[in-house]
């Protein structure tokens, strides 16, 4: 039987982050140790669909749906949260200048319908 694997939450946001900057999985499970890619999507998908308090979870010790983490203080769990706030920013200003860069390519040298004769 497979040992389970335990991974840190820092290793899973940088895993994370790597993926929604276009890294390739592969590249990703190298750099950080990580054994299965089905691991790495299922980390991407609780991440966009806002289930962090998963990513806290330890192996095996799913919480019940609805509920997350015990944080010791409000400080904590405002913590947690603003980090992940800053994350889904980062991410838009990431889309927002690739989306920026290909609308400024200049047009193509082909024929256009548009132009004079």
């Amino acid at each position: 039987m497979a040992k389970r694997v335990s991974y840190p939450l820092e290793v899973k946001m940088k895993a994370i982050k790597m993926r929604l900057e276009c890294i390739p999985a592969r590249e990703v499970m190298e750099q950080l140790g990580i054994r299965n890619v089905t691991q790495l999507k299922t980390w991407v998908r609780w991440y966009q669909s806002g289930e962090l308090h998963r990513l806290e979870q330890p192996v095996g010790k799913q919480y019940s749906y609805g509920k997350g983490p015990v944080y010791v203080s409000e400080l904590e769990k405002v913590k947690a949260e603003n980090r992940f706030l800053r994350q889904q920013i980062d991410v838009l200003k990431k889309y927002k200048e690739l989306e920026r860069r290909c609308h400024l390519r200049p047009p193509s040298t082909g024929w256009s319908p548009l132009e004079e004769k």
